[in-house]
């Protein structure tokens, strides 16, 4: 269940970064982390907090309940 709830936020959040077209070394550089780390979050091989999903969603301009959504 968790798992499917991770994959479901990470497809969000690739969705959303290759919707403002943002790669995924732009988008670590935005939230002051490593590409591998992003990759690891859009693949769910890490559960990012909260907090990293809140500077995700402002680096990409978007709601967090979008990057949420279905999860």
């Amino acid at each position: 269940m968790v798992k499917q709830r991770l994959k479901t936020l990470g497809l969000n959040i690739k969705f959303a970064r290759i919707k403002k077209a943002v790669s995924q070394e732009r988008l670590a550089e935005l939230v002051n982390t490593s590409r591998t780390t992003i990759s690891m979050i859009e693949t769910a091989r890490q559960n990012p907090t909260i907090l990293k999903v809140i500077d995700i969603a402002r680096a990409l301009e978007v709601d967090v309940d979008e990057l949420t959504k279905n999860v």
